[in-house]
C-alpha cells in the first residue's frame, strides 16, 4: 500500500550548475526576487533546502507564486498519494513536452516517491505498471491530451477502478496545475536545474 502525500525534502547536491538560456528573467537569489515574494521562496528553501529555478522564475509574480505554492500545498493534503502525484505529473510533462517538469519529476519520482526506472517510464507513456495506479493515470493523460473531453466510460473506467468522486476531482487539479508549469517552463525555456531528461529521448515502455 502506498504511503500518503508527505512533504517532499531534498538536499542541495541535485541542483545542477545553472546555464543562461532562460528567455524570462529568474532572480539568482531570494533577495534578487521581488520583495512580496521573497517571504515565499525562504519557505520553499526551508522546506526543500534549495529554491530551485521554477520556483525563481514564478517569483517574478508574488501573487503567481503565492497561488502556485497555495494549491500544491492543498493538494498534498488532498487523498491521493504522493506516488500518484508524480506519476501524474510525469505523464502530463511527456505530453506536453515539458523537459523542465519531466527532469524535475524523474528527480521526484526516483528520490522522494521512490518510484523504480520501469514505473517512470511507464507513467511518461501514460500508463503504470501498478493496476490502480495505471486507471489513475490513463484518465490523467486523457485529460491532458483531449483537454477535459473525456467521454462517459473513461469516467465510468476510473470508477471502476477504485477512484472516488474526491480522487478524480483532485487528478483532474493535478492535471491542471501541471499543465501550468509546463506552459510557463516552456514559455520561459526555463533552465533546466535537476538531472536533465527530454521528452524525445522517451522510448515505448
Amino acid at each position: 500500500m502506498e504511503e500518503r502525500n508527505v512533504a517532499p525534502v531534498a538536499s542541495n547536491n541535485f541542483i545542477e550548475k545553472r546555464t543562461t538560456m532562460s528567455r524570462m528573467p529568474t532572480p539568482a537569489t531570494i533577495v534578487t526576487a521581488p520583495i512580496a515574494s521573497r517571504p515565499l521562496l525562504k519557505a520553499v528553501n526551508k522546506q526543500l533546502g534549495v529554491v530551485p529555478n521554477l520556483f525563481r522564475l514564478v517569483s517574478n509574480s508574488p501573487a503567481a507564486l503565492e497561488g502556485y505554492l497555495g494549491l500544491s500545498g492543498a493538494l498534498a493534503k488532498g487523498s491521493l498519494t504522493q506516488q500518484t502525484g508524480e506519476r501524474i505529473a510525469l505523464a502530463v510533462a511527456q505530453i506536453n513536452s515539458c523537459d523542465y517538469c519531466l527532469s524535475a519529476h524523474t528527480y521526484l519520482g526516483k528520490n522522494v516517491a521512490r518510484l523504480d526506472d520501469a514505473e517512470i517510464a511507464a507513467n511518461r507513456n501514460g500508463c503504470s505498471n501498478d493496476p490502480k495506479a495505471d486507471a489513475g493515470v490513463r484518465f490523467a493523460a486523457k485529460v491532458a491530451r483531449e483537454r477535459g473531453h473525456v467521454s462517459d466510460d473513461d469516467l465510468r473506467a476510473v470508477k471502476a477502478a477504485g477512484y472516488d468522486d474526491a480522487q478524480i476531482v483532485e487528478i483532474v487539479l493535478h492535471v491542471a496545475l501541471n499543465v501550468w508549469t509546463n506552459y510557463i517552463n516552456i514559455v520561459a525555456a526555463t533552465d533546466i536545474d535537476f538531472p536533465a531528461v527530454r521528452a524525445i529521448d522517451l522510448k515505448a515502455a
